[in-house]
């Protein structure tokens, strides 16, 4: 018998059992099906009247999982072992009948189907990008006054909140970004201030940045760089500023001994796909952004 629970923040044991399922749905599909920001969640990440958690069972074991953010955005999975079996339909009609947006990690078949017999149709496309770090990369200078140095945790926030919000203004997820989700961030064992970069004037004036990621080897795959977020505010342009930090943060992860580079993109930002693709960049991995009006 299936049976949905909503709660807004979860136990570490409901937590630990929401990540084992995550971890069995990703040696199934080959594709982790939950964001980094609902990993930082279900740990017990942010305000919990910000988001719930709905948990749907089978008895007593957790068979499903969805994320709900209170505008109707999030994220849902279903055990491979209970998958069919109703739950994604249950966490669906316990996420409410208003509008929602899910995203689908990984362009499969089965979560296509699973949208369209809901209602749901594909409106967003992020795509996952790669290129060798072994390969050269072009010399491209900072624009003149421009220098780079390392973010400061503890003096730089509002400053880099304030640019970030400017420069992703439009971003659904991105340019909402507060303090907490920032400080988050830091407290991650990942979080390194060295490779995080700001682009500033000769008053220290943050101009830009490019946050800088290490993903750590995992089996047979290597360890991976990842272009994080990078930025420019558009109040302070300097012409060739995006593509000059582009550089700068991939030559970073170079000099690290990394062999791999990633980064997140929306297949419509037509202006940062070119510049990618310039530097090297191709398709890796699609992930769906789906909507039922």
């Amino acid at each position: 018998m299936t049976s949905v629970r909503s709660v807004d923040r979860l136990s570490a044991a409901e937590a630990a059992d929401v990540l084992a399922l995550a971890t069995a749905a990703e040696a199934a599909d080959g594709v982790y099906p939950l964001s980094e920001d609902v990993v930082l969640r279900v740990r017990g990440g942010g305000s919990p009247a910000a988001h719930t958690h709905l948990l749907s069972f089978a008895g007593d074991r957790l068979a499903g999982y969805a994320f709900l953010e209170r505008d109707g955005s999030g994220e849902l999975v279903v055990h491979p072992d209970q998958r069919r079996r109703g739950h994604g339909t249950a966490l669906l009609a316990a996420a409410g009948a208003g509008p929602l947006r899910f995203w689908a990690h990984g362009d499969e078949a089965g979560a296509r189907a699973f949208a369209e017999k809901n209602g749901f149709e594909r409106v967003r496309v992020l795509w996952q990008m790669r290129r060798s770090l072994t390969e050269p990369l072009p010399d491209i200078p900072l624009p003149a006054g421009v220098t780079v140095r390392a973010f400061r945790p503890g003096a730089d926030e509002q400053a880099w909140l304030g640019v970030n919000s400017r420069a992703f203004a439009h971003h659904p997820e991105q340019g909402r970004w507060t303090l907490d989700d920032l400080q988050l961030r830091e407290a991650e064992p990942w979080f390194d201030p060295a490779g995080f970069l700001l682009a500033v004037d000769v008053q220290d004036t943050v101009l830009g940045f490019h946050w800088t990621k290490v993903h750590p080897a995992a089996g047979a795959d290597p360890a991976i760089g990842e272009i994080y977020v990078l930025g420019v505010d558009p109040a302070g342009h300097r012409r060739g500023l995006g593509a000059a930090l582009s550089v700068a943060g991939l030559r970073h992860l170079a000099d690290q001994g990394l062999t791999v580079a990633n980064l997140y993109v929306d297949e419509s930002n037509s202006a940062a796909v070119a510049l990618y693709r310039r530097l090297g960049f191709a398709v890796y991995k699609t992930d769906i952004n789906y909507l039922r009006p």
